[in-house]
């Protein structure tokens, strides 16, 4: 009886043990606290920018054309005498706006084929599917992007499914492997042996256990939707005038480098905060999330 007080006593202090050192872990995360922080204030900004832009971002005052920063002006005004960092929140928000739309499409469609096609090994697997992701995947992302943008034209959304259309067949090809692994493990045999249909084998059984490089991927490719947005906008094939955009900043400002130095060093600090951020945030979450570093 002794021995079993002891055992059950001990459990306690395992889990409170446990317990503190993922704690531990958590704070020694300095990736994922950096990265996650500047995430958030970006996400932050662009969901109330509305409500942060001390001055409309669209409106013209030739009496402020190119003035530096003061204390009307924080951030200084552009060509057309608009406040930059009004127009800095906007862009947030465009950007923040195009990259999770961008994200969102290519999960919502790259992600069930990838799991078809993973689950379902075949001729159309092997020969069509994957022939057609590797001919996507023969365009660097970016290049991509570029080549659909100049297809569908200039707009916001043009660019959001510029944008998504290439996350596509990334998402397809970490899916259709992980799934691919998964059928090896046991759990699946079992879950057949029970008569599972397999529709609930990928979705319940299978899906769950991949969310983690998902998760991952997801944090990496907001960081380089940002960047495809900002470069779309540069090249004339994102979001339109007057609609500000960090792209547009910057396109704006190439003119005015020697007179107003300040209009490109906003937006460009701006851009490497943000995909720093969401970059730092997903390497702190793939340590995180990697089981042989659990408690």
């Amino acid at each position: 009886m002794a021995l079993v007080q002891t055992e059950f006593s001990s459990e306690p202090s395992q889990t409170a043990e446990r317990s503190v050192r993922r704690a531990q872990r958590f704070w020694r995360n300095r990736s994922f606290l950096i990265g996650g922080a500047i995430a958030c204030l970006v996400i932050i900004v662009a969901v109330f920018a509305p409500w942060l832009t001390p001055y409309p971002p669209n409106v013209q005052s030739y009496s402020t054309v190119l003035q530096g920063p003061s204390s009307q002006h924080w951030l200084g005004t552009d060509q057309l005498g608009r406040d930059e960092l009004s127009r800095l929140f906007v862009g947030a928000r465009t950007s923040m706006t195009v990259s999770g739309g961008s994200l969102i499409i290519g999960l919502v469609v790259g992600v069930p084929i990838g799991l078809i096609s993973g689950f379902y090994r075949g001729f159309w697997d092997d020969w069509i599917i994957m022939r057609m992701v590797d001919a996507m995947q023969a365009f660097p992302f970016l290049i991509l992007a570029l080549v659909l943008a100049a297809m569908l034209g200039p707009g916001e959304w043009n660019a959001t499914m510029a944008i998504g259309v290439g996350y596509i067949p990334i998402f397809v090809r970490i899916v259709r492997g992980q799934v691919m692994a998964e059928l090896e493990k046991e759990f699946v045999l079992a879950a057949r042996m029970m008569g599972a249909s397999d529709r609930r084998i990928m979705w319940r059984h299978i899906f769950p256990n991949i969310t983690t490089p998902l998760i991952v991927q997801m944090t990496l490719a907001m960081a380089n939707g940002i960047i495809a947005e900002a470069s779309l906008s540069y090249l004339g094939l994102g979001v339109s005038p007057p609609t500000a955009s960090w792209g547009t900043m910057l396109h704006d400002a190439q003119g005015y480098l020697g007179q107003a130095s300040y209009l490109a060093i906003v937006p460009g600090i701006a851009i490497g905060i943000a995909v720093l951020g969401f970059n730092l945030l997903g390497d702190g979450l793939q340590q995180w999330l990697n089981p042989r570093q659990r408690a």
